[in-house]
């Protein structure tokens, strides 16, 4: 059974940093895309970071790039997104994906003026 567990957010000053967490069991962790995205309330669900299974090939949207960095590590079936220089703006619920199709449960990020 796939399972994705966030964990890493919270409450934190604009300027400050957070680094999040999606612990993936349940598949072979090291051939899959793992991605995170975030919805904020009122938004759609929206594309944030994406990692390949060898790590070797990362993708940003443009609104983070140079802030928040996407990395993992296969040994501990982890996937991390390190969020620096955070904004009002970055507040949102944030989900792990296991590409295409599975989803965790999300973890809120909040951030604050």
């Amino acid at each position: 059974q796939v399972q994705l567990v966030e964990s890493g957010g919270g409450l934190v000053q604009a300027g400050g940093s957070l680094r999040l967490s999606c612990a993936a069991s349940g598949f072979t962790f090291t051939t899959y895309t793992m991605g995170w995205f975030r919805q904020a309330p009122g938004k759609e669900r929206e594309f944030v970071a994406s990692i390949t299974w060898s790590g070797s090939s990362t993708y940003n949207t443009a609104a983070v790039k140079g802030r928040f960095t996407i990395s993992r590590d296969n040994a501990k079936n982890t996937v991390y997104l390190q969020m620096n220089s955070l904004k009002p703006e970055d507040t949102a619920v944030y989900y792990c994906k296991k590409f295409p199709n599975y989803w965790g449960q999300g973890t809120q990020v909040t951030v604050s003026s």
